[in-house]
């Protein structure tokens, strides 16, 4: 481990910190790759005297959220918590996964075989390996959002020695669930979000048509050179699952076509807010990682669950709604092989993604036994008709964890650690220590 001089932001002192670990933690002389995670501490506060929180962002793809000074959840953690906020595997600066690195691992093949050691399970073993380092060998809490909560429950599977408690807020994944289970929960979820913001926002049903009956005549190149294609076009739904996502979703239609000598046409300011939101070129590991999260049966692959499961709901398809007057649905939280071909930051690595989609082999992440005999402190917020984790299948797991304790809360969307953050924080840590009902 190597550490950075320390630097301040308004109240906090920052300090980098670098470690090497395997790339294959079942062969630690093998190959290594370098983590990055930033230690947080309250201007004044004694770091020695503080007990560790570990923040593990959601995703997969994401690094660890870049604050500025005590921003959200990060305040209230400070107040008695040494914070780690690690970029996990692949992301951020530990090791970044991307089109421009991944030709350095070879082959496609070798580049599929490489990224068979990016999920939680790997993940999790890398925290083990770096908390020594940093706690002495004292147990940590850690705080998972969203596919970080996925990683604390690995955490709680394999090493709950390492916990002193933790924390999840919308991320209590399906313990056995296949893909294609996931997705036959999630499609239903994500009408519900497109009939709720069409009825908040009813005059968006003409403008949606409209654009993608545009889409489905002219071809249209973001910048950069993503194809918007109609299908691109509907996986905009993937802001439906958050608190102002549908706002912002309603902003990006309002105003999408400009007049031109040749007609109308759709403007450059609307044409740069979607490649804003559908581009992968930040983080191309949730695009090739995603359906592998959700891989637990040796024998299956995921083979384009999604895409497969879309088929079974035919209210998605944009070429019948615009030949008849239903709604355009969005899509979100799904990935499809056409996303390999539309995104620049992607199609290099088609190939790859399909040899993912393709792969047998995968282990299950989550050990049923011991979570029943657990033993941590654990509570979870979970969110009512979160779009993007199936609440249903989340209190199926709730129940499976021995002492685990929910607050079910509609006051949030997926994202209410973040929206709600030192609320959601101080709910999780009373229920944790047993002082909330």
């Amino acid at each position: 481990m190597t550490s950075d001089r320390s630097y301040r932001q308004p109240g906090v002192v920052l300090t980098d910190h670098h470690f090497t670990v395997p790339l294959d933690h079942a062969h630690p002389g093998g190959e290594s790759i370098e983590l990055y995670a930033r230690e947080v501490v309250a201007t004044g506060r004694d770091p020695e005297g503080l007990p560790w929180l570990l923040y593990l962002e959601g995703g997969p793809g994401f690094g660890a959220r870049r604050f500025v000074g005590r921003q959200a959840w990060l305040g209230r953690a400070l107040a008695e918590y040494r914070v780690l906020l690690l970029d996990q595997r692949g992301t951020g600066r530990s090791s970044p996964v991307s089109r421009q690195t991944l030709p350095l691992r070879g082959t496609p093949e070798q580049q599929a075989a490489y990224l068979a050691h990016f999920r939680a399970d790997a993940i999790v073993r890398d925290c083990e390996a770096i908390r020594p380092r940093l706690t002495g060998g004292a147990p940590w809490t850690v705080l998972g959002q969203s596919f970080g909560g996925f990683c604390a429950t690995r955490y709680l599977s394999t090493a709950p020695e390492g916990l002193a408690a933790a924390l999840l807020t919308g991320g209590l994944p399906a313990l056995d669930a296949t893909a294609d289970e996931v997705y036959r929960a999630a499609y239903p979820r994500i009408e519900r979000k497109n009939l709720a913001h069409y009825a908040r926002y009813p005059a968006d049903v003409e403008r949606a048509r409209r654009i993608a009956a545009h889409l489905a005549e002219t071809p249209v190149r973001l910048p950069g050179g993503y194809r918007l294609t109609v299908e691109a076009f509907q996986s905009l739904g993937i802001l439906l699952g958050t608190g102002d996502g549908s706002h912002q979703l309603h902003y990006l239609l309002e105003d999408a076509f400009a007049p031109t000598p040749d007609g109308p046409a759709l403007s450059d300011a609307f044409l740069e807010g979607v490649h804003g939101q559908l581009s992968f070129a930040g983080h191309p590991l949730y695009a090739l990682l995603h359906e592998a999260l959700y891989a637990q049966d040796p024998a299956a692959p995921t083979a384009w669950a999604a895409e497969r499961v879309r088929a079974e709901h035919p209210r998605f398809d944009a070429a019948k709604t615009l030949a008849g007057d239903e709604p355009l649905l969005f899509t979100g939280e799904t990935i499809h092989p056409w996303h390999f071909t539309a995104d620049p930051a992607l199609a290099p690595l088609r190939e790859t993604a399909e040899l993912l989609a393709a792969r047998t082999g995968w282990e299950p992440l989550y050990d049923p036994a011991r979570l029943a005999a657990n033993e941590v402190p654990v509570a979870a917020a979970v969110y009512h008709d979160d779009m993007y984790v199936d609440t249903g299948h989340s209190l199926r797991t709730a129940r499976a964890i021995r002492g685990l304790r929910t607050w079910v809360t509609d006051e949030f969307e997926h994202d209410g650690v973040r929206a709600g953050g030192p609320r959601v924080l101080d709910r999780l840590l009373a229920l944790v220590r047993g002082e909330a009902a």
